[in-house]
């Protein structure tokens, strides 16, 4: 039985995005040099990067351009890795795969960037930096530690104290903050759609509504089939992530699910935006159970959670958790707050949290475990993925391509218990600070 995805419809997105291009299903047969699974950031970016190479691509999609984590997530641009220090993903990792993949992820919003002007895609783009903060002084040293790793490579970062985090943000609550310059936001499905039309400019044939349902050898080529037509190509990509169903054995097993859900207000008035995020930064309230919220074009604030027991279950509940934590962090507010806009979407998670490389068959690859890292990261995977398919030798890859792998059983309930330990710890560092320091519903 195929996975029943969170609804598409549901979102601010969804409802505020640029137009579609017009695409078709796939009918009958068509060859290409490679045929790209997946019309999601990474599926599209690597079909563009190819095409402007030169290489005939097909690219596929079972739904519609950004059906997936490209166009329900949060619209964050943020170009870090979430669990891991670098030094621990050093250490993780190894060498040289390690420092590759930093270099790529810490210069992604460059891609990002490049890609909204060159191809003059309408989609929100503002890059006016990222503020994490830190609740209590415990947090600091964490801080002090991703200013000096992230701008040993490149990054512009810088550690803020408690009167310019409040300076930026218009929350009085932190003791201190990391601010990434480089950091940016958008509509993240305007964003799929107008790589979808670059791609396509570029001379990828797009198919959607064509689901894959099987790859198989033929003639040393691959011939990728739907149901109503099939490609044969030399090379195969797939990119479909949380939204794999089907097209190879086991690929939809190398990851596990883990929902998250996003909530946007009605727009706030002007006097409440002075105020609260006057910026226009993203901002992410430093604790390990996270809220990390912007505003959209509209001066909606969009604001993201993982459901835990009763939040996310219970949407009215859900929604007074979303307002009390926003007025919590800004007690200035004064408007009533409405969510207009409450939709869920789906992770590709696995226990690394980094984007694994797995190496099919000979000419076959998929990448899956973005693990909610969607813009930045699905935004420069495609220039990785190019240089597979244009025959850049493995040893010389950003990815290690290893093994097919299922994820451990344990990837069913880690995540959880992960989001559930981190709460426990912020909780008892703010309980010693008294109980004005521990936020409402923690």
């Amino acid at each position: 039985m195929a996975p029943r995805f969170s609804p598409f419809d549901a979102s601010l997105w969804h409802a505020t995005a640029e137009p579609a291009p017009a695409t078709g299903v796939l009918e009958g047969e068509t060859r290409a040099d490679v045929c790209v699974v997946g019309a999601g950031y990474t599926g599209m970016t690597t079909a563009l990067e190819l095409a402007k190479a030169g290489t005939d691509v097909v690219l596929l999609e079972a739904q519609e351009t950004g059906f997936g984590g490209s166009g329900r997530n949060a619209g964050h641009c943020t170009p870090t890795f979430t669990h891991y220090s670098l030094a621990n993903l050093r250490r993780m990792l190894g060498e040289p795969w390690a420092e590759r993949l930093i270099a790529r992820q810490t210069r992604a919003n460059e891609r990002v960037g490049a890609m909204v002007r060159d191809y003059q895609i309408q989609c929100e783009w503002v890059q006016n930096g990222y503020v994490m903060g830190a609740l209590h002084p415990g947090g600091i040293k964490v801080l002090r530690e991703k200013e000096a790793s992230y701008n040993a490579v490149g990054a512009r970062t810088r550690l803020i104290d408690k009167a310019e985090v409040e300076e930026i943000t218009g929350s009085p609550r932190f003791t201190a903050g990391w601010f990434h310059e480089e950091a940016g936001h958008l509509n993240p499905l305007s964003y799929a759609r107008g790589l979808a039309r670059a791609a396509m400019q570029e001379g990828v044939r797009l198919f959607t509504r064509s689901p894959v349902s099987g790859v198989e050898q033929e003639g040393g080529r691959w011939r990728v089939r739907t149901p109503n037509g099939s490609v044969l190509a030399e090379k195969v990509i797939f990119t479909s992530g949380a939204y794999t169903v089907g097209g190879w054995p086991k690929l939809d097993r190398t990851f596990r699910i883990l929902r998250v859900f996003v909530a946007a207000t009605h727009p706030l008035s002007e006097e409440t935006r002075r105020t609260v995020l006057p910026r226009n930064t993203t901002i992410h309230d430093g604790r390990g159970d996270i809220y990390v919220y912007k505003y959209n074009a509209e001066g909606r604030i969009v604001a993201s959670m993982f459901p835990m027991g009763r939040r996310g279950q219970d949407i009215a509940y859900t929604k007074q958790v979303m307002t009390d934590r926003l007025k919590w962090l800004h007690p200035q507010i004064r408007e009533e707050i409405r969510w207009d806009y409450l939709w869920f979407g789906e992770l590709d998670m696995q226990k690394k949290t980094v984007p694994r490389l797995y190496g099919l068959a000979p000419g076959v690859v998929a990448l899956t475990g973005l693990s909610g890292r969607g813009v930045p990261t699905g935004s420069m995977l495609g220039s990785i993925l190019s240089e597979w398919a244009l025959g850049v030798p493995e040893r010389e890859l950003s990815l290690r391509v290893e093994p097919l792998r299922e994820a451990p059983l344990y990837m069913l309930f880690a995540p959880q218990l992960s989001l559930r330990y981190h709460r426990a710890l912020d909780n008892f560092a703010a309980r010693r600070r008294g109980s004005e320091a521990l936020p409402p519903h923690a």
